[in-house]
């Protein structure tokens, strides 16, 4: 299981940390993939980052230089940090589990609905 927290509603420019907890699994071998999501639009996988080598995180270029994730697996939880916010990166965020690689993940070998265990999301609303 994994849940999302930390959304909100921040004015452009700001910065904002979401977090995701995961429960029932070992999570420390589990990559975590970031996606997005605008209503009416296809959600989009952001960043990823794996259980082990973390110098395989992976971001897409609309957000890479601006949002940072990281992981602490003693508290099972992973990060996602996101500063200079503009109004597009409104949307709700989510966070998944997989077992594969965050390259599986990024060429879409693991598509979202196939991710171990995906959260419910959280908004985050930026405001010019």
């Amino acid at each position: 299981r994994l849940v999302e927290s930390g959304g909100g509603l921040v004015q452009t420019g700001g910065s904002l940390k979401i977090s995701c907890t995961g429960s029932g699994f070992r999570f420390r071998d589990y990559a975590i993939g970031w996606y997005r999501q605008v209503p009416g639009k296809q959600r989009t996988l952001i960043a990823c980052i794996p259980g082990f080598d973390q110098t395989e995180i992976y971001y897409h270029a609309s957000v890479k230089g601006r949002f940072i994730t990281s992981r602490d697996d003693g508290e099972n939880v992973a990060f996602l940090q996101m500063n200079g916010l503009k109004s597009e990166d409104t949307a709700v965020y989510s966070c998944a589990s997989t077992a594969y690689t965050c390259t599986a993940v990024r060429a879409s070998l693991i598509i979202y609905d196939g991710m171990d265990a995906r959260g419910k999301g959280t908004l985050v609303t930026v405001s010019s």
